[in-house]
């Protein structure tokens, strides 16, 4: 188990760094470029959007290539586009982006089939939590590192740099593939994507039957659907802030890239404390109030920044564990209703696929909010708007699934 803990910990630093690196220094970026506020906003929003669109083909190619081959090529596409960024105009930009967003879709499918297949039961949690833990310290040491690497080296080898990690996660999977020694047929494979029950014994074929009743049918299609509007919030606030909270401190503090891509990276390290707090919380008191106080502090990020602007390293701390927190709410939410894996991976589905296609297009909104009013009160109105819409749909969803 140690390669696979150690291999997904390599990946993990790869799937969401690329797509902060740009935030650190999208204003430089728009001015050579030509960018606009909306094609700058979609450094961010295109990579989010073929997550949502480009989970069929990440599904093709686990079952005909196996999980370890697609991350391969996970982290071989995000090296390519990361590159291929770097190199040319706005277009060529772009292009980039679009390959790197495709690139990690396949990565955010391939680890969790590869956590289910080759962790233990009860491993299962400390490893997946690493694994979020991963995503966003890397998240962090990339607004970290950016705009003081773009102050010496200008910002095409500033984000080109951070290709350096992906490079020694693909040299590590390709070795780990050369020996051999996990190399899963199709059928096995195909095994990883099926549904299991995790209270069955460990390597069981069996899967739990659904003895639903109308009563309990109408339950779950209320509350995927009230979690399909709370994860809409939950990625619209989280892409916005991402894209813009760097920019948005240098404008209304004047702070240096630097200082502003620091303050940032708050933003992204706190969502650790929100990601183990939730179930520790939960586990002492119940989940609405776990709920309740992440929607609490999800609100208090725009509201903040509105009414105290000058405490606005408090404000991303809050928001960070506001934004880590929200993630591992809503997920908690689907096993108090779903019945089987089969029901569990069907919401799953649909609770992304919406939260992410609300993620595309809230950078480009904020950044067109903001060119056409020269201020950013209206995007932190945007953000507080989808802040509100996690709160109302977790809240009832998790009150709704306590009527038992």
């Amino acid at each position: 188990m140690p390669w696979v803990i150690a291999g997904i910990v390599v990946v993990a630093l790869s799937l969401r760094a690329p797509i902060i690196a740009p935030t650190a220094v999208i204003g430089d970026i728009q001015a050579g470029t030509g960018l606009s506020a909306v094609g700058a906003g979609l450094l961010t929003g295109l990579p989010v959007l073929l997550f949502a669109l480009a989970t069929p083909l990440a599904t093709r190619s686990i079952r005909r290539f196996g999980p370890e081959a697609t991350i391969i090529l996970c982290l071989a596409g995000v090296l390519a586009g990361t590159v291929i960024r770097s190199t040319g105009p706005s277009s060529v930009v772009l292009a980039g982006t679009v390959l790197i967003g495709a690139a990690m879709t396949l990565g955010n499918i391939a680890v969790p089939v590869l956590i289910r297949r080759d962790v233990p039961w009860n491993k299962i949690p400390a490893v997946t939590g690493a694994y979020s833990a991963t995503m966003n310290v890397g998240s962090m040491a990339t607004l970290l590192g950016t705009a003081p690497l773009a102050g010496l080296v200008g910002w095409r080898w500033a984000i080109a740099a951070w290709g350096v990690v992906t490079a020694a996660g693909l040299a590590y999977w390709l070795l780990r593939q050369r020996r051999g020694r996990f190399a899963p047929t199709p059928r096995e494979s195909a095994a990883a994507l099926a549904p299991v029950d995790p209270a069955l014994p460990e390597g069981s074929e069996a899967t739990a039957a659904s003895t639903r009743t109308p009563a309990e049918r109408t339950r779950f299609r209320r509350v995927v659907g009230l979690l399909v509007f709370a994860f809409c919030g939950q990625s619209a606030a989280y892409y916005a802030t991402t894209a813009w909270l760097p920019l948005l401190l240098s404008d209304t503090r004047g702070l240096a890239q630097a200082s502003s891509g620091a303050t940032a990276s708050l933003f992204q390290i706190a969502a650790v404390i929100g990601a183990f707090g939730v179930p520790l919380l939960a586990a002492r008191t119940k989940l609405w109030i776990a709920t309740a106080v992440i929607a609490l502090f999800w609100v208090t990020l725009p509201i903040g920044l509105i009414v105290a602007p000058e405490a606005f390293v408090l404000w991303a701390i809050i928001g960070g564990i506001a934004q880590g927190g929200g993630f591992t709410a809503i997920f908690s939410i689907i096993p108090r209703v779903a019945h089987n894996n089969a029901d569990t991976a069907s919401a799953s589905a649909r609770i992304q696929a919406g939260g992410y296609l609300a993620a595309t297009c809230a950078p480009p909104l904020a950044g067109w909010l903001n060119s056409i009013t020269g201020a950013w009160n209206a995007p932190l109105l945007l953000i507080l708007a989808a802040t509100l819409s996690f709160s109302i749909g977790s809240l009832l969803a998790v009150r709704l699934t306590d009527r038992r």
